[in-house]
């Protein structure tokens, strides 16, 4: 069953990419969507026989694939409550999200190219999240920058979105230079790249010396390097604005829900080492802290629709960032759940309304959209009260329990807690802001759109 879901969206990527140029774009659609559906039955099977194995966790190994000297590293997967997690949200959000694109690409000539690279790239992801050592763990991570850049640059006749997809592939390639440097310096130190040897080594060590620890904080703050660039932290989130060029789908399921959260899984994976290196930490909460609030002021100002959610995500993202930062790792997967299911449907409303108006992403040239898309505007009014906090929806309980954990750290707690709560504010006012210059009051459309939208 493992490997049933690891592999059906690989099996639609190869099926799409090769073999199904000629037929109806229809039959593309359905294979790309009817395999990654495949893959959410299997990990609600897989996770549901997770919690009921005596230690919480399913270990599979494939095969041995290196053995050099004393290096040694197996094909090895990991099902534990973590991974299982981010099963569910990568195959689940992304069914949803495929059987969405075949409607928003329906124009497309070679939906066929898309749909490979979408299911690739949820094939990667699944390799990420499932990886029990550092080197399958950086095949996933090396081959969602690949995808990113392909489906970003998916309409490469425009040169602008040819840009914006080699910019993501070379940020990420920075920040992967210092992931590398943390797997080399952990095999130096402990002689060993698999996660689960690793936990054990460093829990069953009562006393590390004063080299340890330095190497430590070395591996640690190389880590969050790569997750910076993963993850759009300061300064390597530049990419993830400007990524807002590929599809509307791609925006959903790469830049809300799955890659851009790898940083942050890599993190909560590696929380046993996080721990032992309070110096780390501190500049990983002070780091995402900063990232939450300066990208929430720059959405403040933004008058395309994708960019302000753009900027949202990087935000929010450094709201995971500071919650890993401060020891509330459980809390910044918790964000990352509901934002992954928040930021989805604020991406795939903001596609329905960019294809009622012609393509147009202006919204200063829409409004008054409540008249016409009753039903997007319901839905997008719902995700707007979660990411904003409103009691009862789910962004208010994530975001409740990062604040709580950042007011409680005994490093620069209280102005953690309060950045976090003006950046909260910010939130608020630049979502509304967007709900009421797209839904509400006149509409500010050309005659044309008008037209089309009655």
């Amino acid at each position: 069953m493992v490997w049933m879901i690891l592999l059906s969206p690989l099996v639609g990527a190869i099926l799409n990419g090769l073999f199904l140029r000629k037929v109806h774009k229809n039959t593309s659609h359905f294979i790309g969507s009817a395999l990654v559906g495949l893959s959410f039955v299997g990990a609600i099977v897989v996770f549901k026989e997770m919690l009921q194995s005596p230690n919480g966790q399913l270990i599979y190994t494939a095969y041995n694939w290196l053995n050099v000297g004393s290096l040694n590293v197996e094909f090895e997967v990991i099902i534990d409550r973590l991974s299982g997690l981010m099963l569910l949200i990568v195959t689940g959000i992304g069914t949803l999200i495929h059987v969405y694109a075949g409607g928003y690409m329906h124009e497309e000539k070679t939906t066929w190219r898309f749909f490979s690279y979408l299911n690739l790239f949820i094939f990667m992801m699944l390799i990420l999240v499932c990886a029990n050592n550092f080197l399958v763990m950086f095949i996933g991570w090396e081959g969602v920058g690949l995808c990113s850049y392909l489906l970003i640059g998916y309409w490469y006749e425009n040169s602008e979105n040819a840009k914006a997809g080699m910019k993501a592939f070379i940020v990420n390639r920075i920040g992967d230079i210092g992931f590398l440097i943390g797997i080399f310096l952990v095999y130096q130190h402990f002689k060993t790249l698999s996660f689960s040897e690793l936990s054990t080594l460093i829990s069953s060590t009562k006393e590390f010396d004063n080299n340890i620890m330095f190497a430590i904080g070395l591996i640690t703050l190389c880590l969050f390097i790569g997750a910076c660039g993963k993850s759009a932290q300061i300064p390597l989130y530049i990419w993830l604005p400007d990524a807002m060029a590929g599809p509307t789908p791609v925006s959903a399921l790469i830049h809300a829900a799955t890659m851009v959260t790898a940083g942050i899984y890599m993190m909560a994976r590696l929380n046993f080492l996080y721990f032992l290196s309070p110096t780390t930490m501190t500049i990983v909460a002070i780091i995402g802290c900063l990232t939450a609030f300066v990208a929430a002021t720059i959405a403040l100002v933004q008058n395309d629709i994708k960019k302000v959610l753009a900027y949202s995500t990087v935000s929010q993202l450094g709201y995971m960032v500071m919650a890993c930062g401060v020891g509330g790792f459980s809390a910044s997967v918790f964000h990352l759940l509901t934002h992954a299911c928040f930021k989805a449907l604020l991406f795939l409303g903001a596609g329905s309304v960019i294809v009622a108006m012609h393509h147009k992403q202006d919204m200063m040239e829409m409004g008054g959209l409540k008249k016409y898309m009753p039903i997007t505007h319901g839905v997008f009014f719902i995700a707007v009260l979660a990411i904003i906090g409103i009691p009862g929806f789910s962004g208010f309980f994530s975001k409740d329990e990062i604040l709580w954990k950042a007011f409680t750290y005994p490093v620069y707690g209280p102005y953690l807690w309060l950045v976090g709560t003006l950046t909260a504010g910010c939130t608020a006012f630049y979502m509304v802001r967007l709900l009421c210059l797209t839904f509400y009051g006149k509409n500010r459309s050309d005659p044309h759109t008008k037209e089309h939208l009655k």
